[in-house]
């Protein structure tokens, strides 16, 4: 690793950076959603996947320890499978992210929509394009941006549940499971959306100063908020209502200007890591030939960022809903994850790394299953990556400052 790309981002930034990725603006509709599909047991869902988390993410740290590299999970699975299923993987990702951002802007949007009385497409856009701008600026500008935006979100999420946390009801947890295991499940599909992000900074690698540490606080972070959000809104609410109404709960009035400020923190952060990410592995995927070579010339990757802003425009003009576009989303991203830490049980040493990783194959197998019929995307995505693969290299190059 050069001394150039080494540590451009700060612990303190890389794990802003991971924790924009994971605590995205899903956080205002989906314990919704969750409680939609399967009532208070949406918190088992909750629970499972923030168990699978630990091992994932742990996981990806210690691939990106050993192997950083720009192309993240689609050159692990290279090292592990070969160029063709790197080339896979590196399409279920490259084309989940502009699906994925157009979700996640279109949450936003609604808070700021009603907040500034403008219309819900251009502040979409508008997110949109902010965060696509910080990245052209370089990665040390959107990291900053990035730890700001992480630290509002804490403190505003932190809010919601303090203040409405004293209006909990035993009884809301009742009936607890109205829908049954198949509402978990179903709950599960949707959830994972919120529970992405880990590999989206594995294409960051190469630049976080500390990964592992900054994986560790985000796990932890995480763990606390998530839960606090999923229980609390249950407790309090006893129905499926959005984010902003637990916040009303606790604040009143002056909840709205807040749950704005929240999803557009939310809105930014998840959108900033995602692009950060994607970026880098169009570049990386145009270097092995599973894009044509322009779009990795340049030692910035502003022609795959150029791509990403013209997919993502693409998106925009569908008229695909917004649990459409998540579940979509985590589909892929799912078939990601589960690919990755496949790779991790060939390539990484034997003992506690390799046995970790097995235990997020399994967990994220499980995982895979719940996303259903929407498993048809990242399927088709999968023949666009086989018909223009070329192989990858096969042999692991561990860079010497990552391989303690």
């Amino acid at each position: 690793m050069s001394e150039q790309t080494k540590g451009r981002l700060s612990a303190g930034q890389g794990t802003a950076m991971l924790l924009g990725g994971v605590l995205g603006p899903g956080m205002l509709v989906l314990p919704q959603l969750a409680a939609e599909a399967a009532g208070p047991a949406s918190i088992l869902a909750w629970v499972g996947l923030l168990a699978l988390s630990a091992p994932v993410a742990i996981t990806f740290a210690t691939l990106g320890t050993h192997y950083p590299n720009g192309g993240g999970v689609a050159a692990f699975t290279g090292l592990a499978f070969g160029g063709r299923a790197a080339a896979v993987v590196g399409w279920w990702f490259y084309g989940a992210v502009p699906i994925g951002i157009v979700a996640g802007a279109q949450v936003g949007a609604v808070y700021v929509a009603n907040t500034l009385g403008v219309d819900k497409t251009v502040a979409a856009a508008t997110l949109l394009a902010a965060a696509f701008l910080a990245n052209a600026a370089g990665l040390r500008t959107s990291g900053r941006l990035q730890v700001a935006m992480v630290l509002l979100l804490i403190a505003l999420l932190a809010t919601a549940v303090g203040t409405a946390a004293p209006h909990a009801s035993a009884a809301n947890f009742t009936p607890f499971a109205p829908y049954g295991m198949a509402g978990v499940i179903s709950a599960a599909g949707v959830l994972f959306f919120a529970f992405v992000g880990w590999e989206a900074a594995t294409h960051l690698s190469a630049e976080i100063t500390d990964i592992r540490r900054a994986t560790t606080v985000t796990l932890t972070v995480i763990s606390v908020l998530y839960l606090s959000v999923s229980i609390t809104s249950i407790a309090v609410l006893g129905r499926a209502a959005p984010l902003s109404a637990l916040l009303e709960t606790g604040i009143g009035a002056a909840a709205g200007p807040i749950i704005t400020t929240a999803a557009i923190a939310l809105t930014f952060g998840a959108i900033n890591t995602y692009i950060a990410g994607a970026a880098r592995l169009g570049a990386s995927m145009a270097g092995s030939g599973s894009l044509p070579p322009w779009f990795g010339k340049g030692g910035t990757p502003y022609r795959s960022l150029a791509l990403l802003a013209a997919l993502t425009a693409l998106i925009m003009l569908l008229p695909a809903d917004l649990d459409t576009l998540m579940r979509a989303t985590s589909a892929c991203l799912a078939a990601v994850t589960t690919a990755g830490v496949a790779a991790a049980v060939r390539i990484l040493p034997p003992g506690k790394p390799r046995n970790t990783a097995i235990v997020a194959t399994v967990l994220s197998c499980i995982a895979l299953a719940c996303c259903g019929a929407y498993l048809a995307v990242p399927a088709a995505l999968s023949l666009i990556g086989l018909l223009v693969a070329k192989p990858y290299p096969r042999r692991p190059k561990p860079c010497a400052a990552g391989s303690g």
